[in-house]
């Protein structure tokens, strides 16, 4: 019996003998893999930071009832200048459509921004949302 308790310590020394940590090569996938996740979103996080500031003022302008009273021009002209201040710039100049029927107002937002990733590679990103609000 006693020998069997020693073969038993014998082959956990054995064991622990043969574990070891990672190895380079495995640290350096892991940090490759970790960098280029890290790239592709430090490049796709200005596009959906635009977009959620033109979310939020296109949010405020259609619950807002004295922006929504004013004439469509003008309601597109403040909204352009909201971007401005907001330092927003649209990739297309009809990426925001207002219009009116029967009594409604709509904002149609559809967009696409192109960010290329490396050499040869883009992403597009597409925005696609509407907002309605009933005209005061």
């Amino acid at each position: 019996m006693p020998e069997r308790l020693i073969n038993k310590e014998d082959g956990m020394s054995k064991m622990r003998n043969r574990q070891t940590g990672a190895s380079l090569l495995s640290i350096m996938i892991v940090l490759i893999i970790g960098g280029v996740f890290f790239s592709v979103g430090f490049k796709l996080y200005p596009a959906y930071f635009d977009y959620k500031l033109v979310d939020s003022v296109l949010t405020d302008v259609s619950t807002d009832q004295d922006e929504l009273s004013k004439p469509l021009i003008r309601l597109r002209q403040d909204l352009a200048k909201k971007f401005r201040i907001n330092q927003v710039k649209l990739p297309q100049k009809d990426s925001i459509v207002v219009r009116q029927e029967k009594g409604m107002i709509y904002f149609d937002l559809d967009y696409e921004v192109r960010v290329p990733m490396f050499y040869n590679v883009d992403a597009v990103v597409s925005f696609n949302k509407q907002y309605e609000a009933v005209k005061p």
